[in-house]
């Protein structure tokens, strides 16, 4: 048996459906590099749960791990949601322009 491999767009959607992920990521975007357990402080969550959803992030690229000394500090690499904002644009732009279309076939004369 083969292992399907994920499609990188899912794994990002994926990781970021997480509301304690977005708020990872949205600290360490706000506040720069910090180690599981200062993050910790601010979550409901264990300092090993707060780790999980750490390790979450590194595995979609959203951030990276650097050691100093005996700590691990996550710094976010936020470049790959610049693939969701081009996924949600394209969809915005397919949807709007399927509801033109309906709206076109729903009036008995074209506008003049």
């Amino acid at each position: 048996m083969t292992a399907a491999v994920s499609d990188p767009l899912d794994v990002l959607f994926d990781v970021l459906a997480d509301p304690i992920r977005r708020r990872l990521l949205r600290q360490l975007v706000h506040d720069g590099p910090d180690t599981a357990t200062r993050l910790s402080a601010a979550f409901p969550v264990t300092r090993q749960a707060v780790v999980k959803h750490l390790q979450a992030l590194v595995d979609a690229g959203l951030a990276t791990p650097e050691r100093r000394g005996r700590e691990v500090r996550y710094r976010a690499t936020p470049e790959p949601l610049a693939a969701a904002v081009d996924w949600l644009v394209d969809t915005g732009v397919r949807w709007d322009r399927r509801l033109a279309r309906l709206e076109q076939v729903g009036r008995p004369y074209p506008d003049r």
